[in-house]
């Protein structure tokens, strides 16, 4: 079983910078994605975007392009979220996501990911 903890939300004003962290352990395989998605209030969950452990590929979300990175370790266990110039629209829950095994890439449905952490706040003053 996947694990995930995510770590480094908090509240910023507008135009500032978060970074976040995912740690995922206990992984079996070296085939797999780590994506980001948000969730705001009263709205669906959205994929922020992701990285592909083999060949490093990373596909962002059309709305944060240009503004947030998303970069790994060499142990390719940690992901992280390198957010700037941030809007009071960024403001939601921010979850790390897990899929194994091969697949289409990008992998932007959250039912295509099995596993997930329990999510940081990010919240963006105006």
């Amino acid at each position: 079983q996947v694990q995930l903890a995510e770590s480094g939300g908090g509240l910023v004003q507008t135009g500032g910078s978060l970074r976040l962290s995912c740690a995922a352990s206990d992984l079996t395989t070296n085939f797999y994605d780590l994506a980001w998605f948000r969730q705001a209030p009263g709205k669906e969950r959205e994929f922020v975007g992701g990285i592909r452990r083999t060949r490093g590929n990373v596909y962002y979300t059309d709305s944060v392009k240009g503004r947030f990175t998303i970069s790994r370790d060499n142990a390719k266990t940690m992901v992280y979220l390198q957010m700037n110039n941030l809007r009071p629209e960024d403001t939601a829950v921010y979850f790390c996501a897990c899929a194994t095994g091969l697949g289409p890439f990008p992998r932007s449905a959250p039912n295509q990911y099995p596993y997930w952490g329990q999510g940081t706040q990010v919240t963006v003053s105006s």
